[in-house]
């Protein structure tokens, strides 16, 4: 779970921090990491300060915190990590991407399974480089057009019987042993 941009428009997402991360313990503007059954997750925030375009950035003072967070794990270690936005360049024109994103991978690089998590973009999309796996997330809100195939990002209209096939949802799961997370997409309808 983390912070969209349209969960800070109002107070910057001190009501989301509250309701959401109030038994995280989270950093900074709602950073943070936890582990679980031998993963180490990290929801990160990129939607704070967004760069020309939209683009996503994290921002020194988070990127700092993220290299002593993950300075003590070993390198077999899985990590998940969340972010709004995504933290490749997917369609920079449309801000669909994160300007500092390299800096963050270069700390994750090193371990054997990394999978990143983002939505944002409201469609399924994914890339593999080196141990890190991409996967960006189909929307329970509006299915947006494919980078480039309209003016803008934004609500793409469909017709109502179709509408339900281009909204979904996203499951992972963890098998002990393996090397990379099953990340599972259902549409709604």
């Amino acid at each position: 779970m983390c912070l969209g941009e349209h969960d800070v428009i109002n107070d910057g997402g001190k009501m989301y921090r509250e309701r959401y991360l109030k038994n995280v313990q989270g950093k900074g503007s709602g950073w943070y990491s936890f582990n679980k059954n031998g993963v180490h997750f990290i929801g990160l925030v990129n939607v704070l300060d967004l760069q020309a375009g939209g683009l996503g950035q994290l921002g020194d003072d988070q990127l700092e915190w993220l290299e002593d967070d993950v300075k003590g794990l070993g390198a077999d270690t899985p990590i998940v990590v969340f972010a709004h936005i995504p933290l490749w360049s997917v369609y920079p024109k449309w801000g669909w991407g994160t300007s500092d994103s390299e800096r963050a991978l270069g700390y994750l690089k090193r371990f054997g399974s990394v999978t990143v998590l983002n939505g944002h973009i409201h469609q399924v999309l994914q890339k593999v480089e080196g141990n890190v796996t991409f996967h960006t997330a189909m929307s329970t809100a509006f299915p947006q057009a494919a980078p480039g195939d309209a003016p803008s990002p934004g609500p793409l209209t469909v017709p109502a019987e179709k509408l339900r096939s281009m909204l979904g949802l996203t499951s992972v799961q963890y098998k002990q042993g393996k090397t990379a997370l099953a990340v599972v997409d259902s549409t709604l309808s």
